[in-house]
């Protein structure tokens, strides 16, 4: 039986110029709890990510996120907000225009939503500087503020505390978890061992496309 608050990945595999980027890989991912993927570069945790949010499409097996077959029924999940490399962001545009742009393609928050998400994350909504101009850090910060503007129920974060001081990773840290209290289902994939520790109730390591563990925290 298919739940609707609980992300599957049913024995997914995918090549990618001639080389098994994801293996066999079956695992569930239920609601209200923060999931961790370690491994070394090049080990699938990134892919893995990719799949979940219908960026990559498996050569075999399936992704059900909440319900819904990823490629079959929708092209990607409705309720998402993930980071995954470069954003893409307006290098010509302010933090918060850029956070506008992003929202007005689904409308589904108002401006002071949108102010509050870089409030959270420690940056000044009424900042005029582009966001050219930001520091590696600022950019990582409002990465994380597109990705939890919207209140989403799956987030996928990619390296998320990468770049950020140490006052930074803390502050993200804690967002994260104030995520996950509300309910949301969140996977992390990250070479910071404190960012495992500390977030992750249940921890995956990743090589050559393939998962093991059982999800537990050691």
């Amino acid at each position: 039986m298919v739940s609707s608050d609980t992300v599957y990945v049913k024995n997914v595999s995918k090549e990618m110029s001639k080389r098994l980027v994801l293996d066999d890989v079956t695992v569930t991912f239920g609601p209200g709890k923060i999931y961790g993927l370690s491994g070394p570069n090049g080990s699938g945790k990134t892919m893995l990510l990719r799949a979940i949010a219908g960026l990559i499409h498996p050569d075999r097996g399936e992704v059900i996120v909440f319900g819904d077959r990823i490629g079959r029924d929708i092209s990607f999940p409705s309720k998402m907000g993930l980071t995954l490399g470069a954003m893409g962001l307006f290098a010509d545009k302010t933090g918060l225009d850029n956070l506008r742009l992003l929202a007005s393609v689904r409308g589904l928050i108002t401006d002071v939503e949108i102010r509050d998400s870089m409030v959270r994350v420690g940056l000044d909504p009424d900042d005029r500087r582009l966001y050219g101009s930001y520091s590696l850090g600022m950019k990582q910060r409002l990465c994380i503020a597109q990705a939890i503007m919207e209140r989403p129920k799956l987030i996928l974060l990619d390296e998320p505390t990468n770049a950020l001081d140490f006052d930074g990773k803390n502050l993200v840290r804690r967002l994260v978890r104030r995520e996950r209290d509300r309910g949301a289902t969140i996977i992390v994939a990250s070479h910071d061992k404190e960012d495992l520790d500390y977030l992750c109730e249940a921890k995956y390591f990743m090589y050559d496309g393939r998962l093991s563990g059982d999800g537990r925290d050691d």
